[in-house]
């Protein structure tokens, strides 16, 4: 897969009320930097659970979000950046 990249790449925040819009990215690259799978959570701006899922151990995901939709993860081994498809 070709990506423009949109981001630097930062440590997910660990908790809602620090959730990310991604610079209002609709795709996020998600990677697991650590040795433990950890949970990554999508929710709407107003704090509601859109779904979560876990990324294993040095795995990469990449989420399909709304603008205004945030993302945090159990643990800031996750990284996320911003991403277009080319």
């Amino acid at each position: 897969m070709i990506l423009t990249l949109k981001s630097t790449e930062a440590a997910a925040p660990t908790g809602t009320g620090t959730a990310s819009n991604v610079g209002k990215s609709t795709i996020v690259r998600c990677v697991n930097s650590g040795t433990d799978a950890r949970l990554v959570t999508l929710e709407e701006a107003g704090g509601t659970d859109i779904g979560t899922f876990t990324v294993p151990a040095s795995g990469v995901e990449y989420i399909h979000k709304n603008p205004t939709d945030e993302i945090f993860a159990a643990h800031a081994e996750i990284l996320l950046s911003a991403v277009a498809r080319n």
